[in-house]
């Protein structure tokens, strides 16, 4: 106890000791002093390492995995194996909640995240910055911190929006020779999108997805197996490769993975009855390059009765405005024309439009125009025209027939690759006058709005893009 007065306080006592006779000019540098003292920081405890040995054999873990504060509950059931890195964890956490993995994250174990008594796993970011005491979370496995039923761990993603994530274990058991790395069994309700800040209510989430009581179990599937494999493993076309190497860790990558499993294998060619129809405009031009060549004038254009030929097969053309009779105004018709000479199949010369030597004499066999398309729609040379066309082919490819192919979003993907257009993104009409979209558009008998980024392309058409992008498959 301390009397009234403080006498018998010996911490009093000392303080009026030390400033016994001090003048009073002395005492502002004393409380400076002793304010400095206070605020000098307590050494941090060390943080606690509750990892455990990994197990001796892999099991599969199955985990829920629940959004903090969703209501109604918004939660995921996967099945993982115990080898993969937290780092690998992350990877389908975002595929399993529909984000796009473009915003820092970290796992913690013994409690939240940001508490300065749990134990971190930071991503690379926090690593390189070395903003806290942590340990990458691509070396530690899974393993070693849920083990059996009721452990668990938490995970956030996203400072800003702050999306938390408990993941909780239900059951552990050893896992067969050919478990997958991942699998989700069960789920509800959508995940909010990507920077939609922080919502988790219904009411709220009901403004910004097109239905919040959303979940597909077999796309999830889809997506996590496409995500676990990687590009790789679906042996695209090099020039697809390359571009989305480039697009790795942009908000565009998880959709151009959605995009990818519809391209893991090339469908059937389409029989020969089929090829004949859909080929009919390239055929055309084959056909009058064979026999002698089509004349072109001084200026380097077909004549207008052959332009007016060409109008009446080439699709769209028959609606165009005025007469079809000049190739300048038939723009369908030429945008065909320059497309072939593009993938090889025609060239000029002595005013003529011959066929290349690998197409001469192939106007006949359709099988064999297929095959030469397949060999040369994307161009060989790297630049924007390769990226370019090889996502055309993969937004063809993976949108089914009657749907809208637009080509905006491949502008952004092409502008989030680092491509420009002097000094802006990349828009619709850069890819509108791609030659694979002329030579797509010749093998369907859709119309389309002029002067939109939104194009339908036919089942023959999806069918070559995705032969196009897996080579390898379509041997098989």
């Amino acid at each position: 106890m301390t009397s009234e007065t403080g006498a018998d306080d010996p911490d009093l006592a000392l303080f009026r000791e030390i400033i016994a006779g001090l003048e009073p000019d002395d005492l502002p540098a004393v409380v400076d002093q002793l304010r400095g003292a206070a605020t000098i920081a307590a050494p941090r405890a060390a943080r606690p390492d509750l990892r455990r040995p990994a197990p001796s054999t892999c099991q599969v873990i199955t985990v829920r995995v629940d959004l903090h504060y969703a209501a109604p509950p918004i939660w995921r059931r996967l099945e993982l194996r115990s080898d993969l890195t937290l780092a690998e964890v992350h990877d389908m956490l975002q595929v399993a909640f529909g984000w796009a993995g473009y915003h820092l994250w970290r796992f913690a174990a013994g409690g939240h995240p940001f508490d300065r008594t749990s134990q971190l796993f930071l991503c690379p970011f926090d690593v390189d910055e070395g903003e806290d005491e942590g340990i990458p979370a691509d070396e530690v496995h899974l393993g070693e911190l849920l083990q059996q039923r009721g452990d668990q761990i938490g995970y956030v993603y996203d400072y800003g929006d702050e999306w938390e994530l408990k993941i909780r274990v239900e059951s552990v058991r050893k896992a067969p020779e050919d478990t997958p790395r991942v699998r989700a069994i069960g789920g509800r309700r959508a995940a909010p999108p990507e920077d939609s800040g922080g919502i988790t209510d219904a009411e709220s989430l009901a403004e910004v997805l097109p239905d919040p009581s959303h979940f597909d179990l077999e796309g999830l599937n889809q997506a996590l197996e496409a995500e676990a494999r990687g590009v790789a493993a679906h042996e695209v076309h090099p020039a697809l490769e390359d571009v989305l190497a480039l697009l790795e860790g942009t908000p565009a990558a998880f959709e151009v993975s959605l995009r990818l499993i519809e391209v893991a294998s090339a469908p059937e060619a389409p029989g020969v009855d089929e090829l004949q129809t859909a080929l009919g405009p390239v055929l055309w031009f084959l056909h009058r390059a064979d026999d002698g060549g089509i004349p072109l004038t001084q200026a380097g254009y077909m004549a207008p009765d052959l332009v007016v030929a060409a109008s009446d097969i080439v699709p769209d053309q028959d609606t165009w405005y005025g007469k079809n009779n000049r190739e300048t105004l038939a723009v369908h018709v030429l945008a065909l024309r320059e497309a072939l000479q593009s993938v090889k199949l025609l060239r000029k010369f002595k005013r003529r439009l011959l066929p290349t030597r690998r197409a001469a004499g192939v106007a006949r066999d359709p099988r064999t125009v297929w095959e030469l398309l397949v060999e040369s729609l994307i161009p060989e040379k790297a630049g924007f025209a390769r990226d370019a066309t090889a996502l055309l082919l993969l937004h063809v490819a993976s949108t089914h027939p009657g749907r809208d192919v637009s080509f905006d979003d491949i502008g952004e993907e092409l502008t989030q690759r680092g491509w420009r257009v002097g000094d802006g993104p990349v828009g619709f009409s850069s890819i509108r006058d791609l030659p694979a979209v002329a030579l797509l558009r010749s093998l369907t008998a859709q119309k389309r709005e002029p002067g939109t980024g939104i194009e339908s392309f036919s089942s023959v058409a999806r069918i070559l893009a995705a032969t196009v992008l897996a080579p390898a498959r379509s041997e098989d």
